[in-house]
């Protein structure tokens, strides 16, 4: 499953968080834990239900016999072998509630061609018993509507006395028989409720601790991302170890990925300005207009080389995993080495911090960043320095970020001064001194970190510093 994304102001996508794995499972489970215990509920109920159908029309089954029994009289004056059944009108009250009126039993005897009914029950009185066609079966049973309106189970059984065919029926009221198997199944209800809240919490209980080692390699790995640990915890269980082991092997990879982009620079540096400064040396003592053009553009050159090798060193730092810094005491210190170096000329610098924050990158780049914003604001200041920092959420990119503001009281700058003293080499004022490319860099470093750089009119009178740049979260 891959993670939904959208894309944000800059056209980049953005990951939005999704259901956690925790979550998912015990989601699942719990679906279908439950539709489980739904379907035993139901098919547990059905078999109670039959059985007490089973044992209801047992009870009736008991009376039609007692009154079968009844109703044949043996004639005891006969010989046995010429004893003959007899049909004796029944009075049969072998249930109190026979005798009740409308009490909800009844008992009919009828003949099997016809719907006449001989001989009922006294709990009839005189009402009729519509039972159904009994057909050419000895018994059946059913549910049919009682004289009162009432639900009944009948059973029926067809007898043959001297030739001739009768039908017993015998009827009870089932709302007790309902009321039984409501309560039956209000039982299996909370049984299995109770139960499936059993099944919910153990599963959680199990997924809690069946997950526990992937919350330690997260744990791990956000102590390798906040620089806190060189490399994730490799004790644990057989079917994630793996994935630690190839993400220490990544981090390797990559720390010597940078150690040898950071040699090879230095290599370069030091292979070009040993010529340029042979050739500038040669210009300078040679003299004349060649020489002079030869001077300016090995300066020209100089400074392109010096910009590129810190954009590719600036480039491979970027690119370290698990660097991270906290920001105050790095601008502590820039602070607090301006204030000696610009002690002559009065300047103060204040510095404020809102909160706790942690620069998702290293201390170098945020100590070169931040230093050039404030030796350039100290060097315009005309007595007042201010910096502050801040934590700041972006909803473009929904990521974590804070600013750093860097203001002064100096005569600023215009807004298109401004645009051109973020370009790289350009100076404003050639009286101070400098090479014209502390902005840029400051300007291409927080690109390579996702950030931004700007210039605005400051509350102090001077130029106001703007420097975006993520931080890292405390998740």
């Amino acid at each position: 499953m891959t993670p939904e994304t959208s894309a944000n102001g800059d056209g980049r996508p953005v990951n939005r968080p999704q259901r956690s794995l925790a979550a998912r499972l015990v989601f699942v489970a719990a679906v279908w834990s439950t539709i489980a215990l739904a379907i035993a509920g139901v098919f547990l109920v059905s078999l109670y239900e039959r059985a007490s159908e089973r044992a209801f029309d047992a009870q009736l089954e008991v009376h039609i016999k007692a009154l079968i029994a009844e109703m044949l009289a043996t004639n005891a004056d006969a010989s046995a072998d010429q004893a003959t059944a007899t049909l004796t009108a029944p009075t049969y009250r072998g249930d109190p509630r026979f005798s009740l009126p409308l009490s909800g039993w009844y008992w009919t005897v009828r003949r099997a061609d016809s719907p006449s009914i001989l001989y009922a029950s006294e709990s009839l009185v005189g009402d009729p018993l519509n039972t159904p066609p009994i057909g050419q079966d000895d018994a059946n049973a059913g549910f049919i509507v009682g004289p009162t309106g009432d639900e009944i189970r009948v059973l029926q059984q067809r007898i043959t006395v001297e030739d001739a065919a009768y039908v017993i029926a015998v009827g009870a009221a089932t709302a007790g028989f309902w009321a039984d198997i409501f309560e039956f199944a209000r039982l299996v209800a909370i049984t299995l409720c109770i139960v499936g809240l059993g099944l919910i919490l153990a599963i959680f209980l199990q997924v809690k601790f069946g997950l526990r080692p992937l919350a330690r390699l997260r744990a791990s790995l956000s102590a390798v991302r906040q620089g806190e640990a060189e490399r994730i915890d490799e004790a644990l269980p057989r079917e994630i170890a793996p994935l630690a082991v190839e993400l220490n092997a990544l981090i390797v990879s990559n720390k010597e990925i940078v150690e040898r982009a950071r040699t090879h620079v230095g290599n370069l540096a030091h292979g070009l300005k040993t010529p340029l400064s042979v050739i500038s040396n040669e210009a300078r003592a040679s003299g004349g207009p060649l020489a002079d053009k030869v001077s300016e553009q090995a300066s020209i050159m100089s400074t392109q080389i010096q910009h590129h090798l810190e954009r590719a060193r600036m480039a491979a730092q970027r690119r370290v995993i698990g660097v991270s810094c906290e920001t105050e005491p790095v601008l502590a210190r820039l602070i607090r080495a301006m204030g000696k170096i610009y002690q002559d000329k009065g300047v103060d610098v204040g510095f404020a911090q809102s909160g706790q924050v942690r620069f998702r990158g290293e201390s170098q780049d945020l100590e070169e960043m931040s230093g050039n914003l404030i030796d350039n604001a100290c060097k315009w200041a005309g007595s007042k320095v201010r910096v502050q920092v801040a934590p700041l959420n972006d909803p473009a990119t929904n990521r974590d970020m804070f600013t750093i503001t860097v203001e002064d009281d100096g005569p600023g700058l215009t807004p298109e001064q401004r645009a051109e003293a973020i370009k790289r080499g350009r100076r404003l004022d050639e009286t101070v001194p400098g090479t014209g490319l502390g902005l840029s860099i400051v300007a291409d470093l927080a690109a390579l970190y996702g950030g931004t750089f700007d210039l605005e009119s400051s509350s102090l009178g001077g130029l106001k510093a703007r420097l975006v740049l993520p931080a890292l979260s405390k998740e």
